[in-house]
């Protein structure tokens, strides 16, 4: 299948996503937004996948091409295509399903637990996930749950870490497809967001997590977008 990506930031690329791509024989087009990539004219793709950014959804006026990619996106939604949200992504789809995006209450940065609802059993695209896992974050904004939407999983710092319609439409708020590289580039892109606050980690506190966790992260995606190709 063919799987489009929409990138905001030099330092916010598909990571393992795309070795996923390529291990299981899928073709990966990159639209690179803030390099002036321009957006396709209607869906060209099976699977969508809209990455994070350092920017708000709310920054249309800063970021000229985002309300033509929310427009991207809910041709997308309408027209039946598979949709990935990750992080600033999440909460583009969260929007564009109607919900809504606002502060969070805690900076969640770094290697932080995140637990599955009861709901999650019956969801579709996390069959097969644990129940408990450490997942790598790097926000400030959360999503509200969309209607027709399931809420999927859930950490101390922010009550919304993931929701899906079936196995086509998901958002997660933390990174699953973070790689040892692309945390690193995290570091490099974004590491004036570290400082004070409970749910905020040293770089070096993220290299050791990252020593711990990275393996069971990547099965978990693989896991993850397996279930969604399924639907497509």
């Amino acid at each position: 299948m063919l799987i489009r990506t929409f990138e905001h930031e030099p330092f916010e690329g598909p990571a393992n996503i795309e070795a996923w791509a390529a291990k299981r024989g899928h073709t990966m087009v990159r639209t690179f937004l803030h390099a002036g990539d321009a957006l396709p004219q209607a869906p060209d793709y099976d699977m969508l996948v809209v990455m994070g950014g350092g920017m708000s959804v709310h920054d249309e006026l800063q970021f000229p091409w985002m309300r033509e990619e929310k427009e991207c996106l809910k041709q997308a939604v309408a027209r039946g295509r598979s949709v990935l949200g990750v992080c600033l992504g999440a909460q583009m789809l969260s929007e564009a399903l109607g919900g809504f995006v606002t502060p969070g209450l805690h900076r969640e940065i770094g290697w932080h637990p995140v637990r599955l609802t009861p709901w999650a059993a019956g969801s579709p695209a996390f069959a097969g996930l644990p129940k408990s896992f450490m997942g790598f974050h790097w926000h400030g904004e959360t999503f509200s749950i969309p209607r027709g939407a399931t809420l999927l999983a859930e950490s101390d710092a922010c009550a919304h870490q993931a929701f899906a319609v079936g196995a086509k439409l998901v958002g997660v708020q933390f990174h699953f497809e973070t790689t040892l590289a692309s945390m690193e580039q995290f570091l490099a892109g974004a590491g004036d967001d570290l400082g004070q606050g409970g749910y905020v980690q040293t770089a070096e506190q993220m290299r050791e997590g990252a020593a711990l966790h990275m393996a069971a992260l990547e099965a978990m995606l693989f896991r993850l977008l397996d279930n969604m190709a399924r639907e497509i």
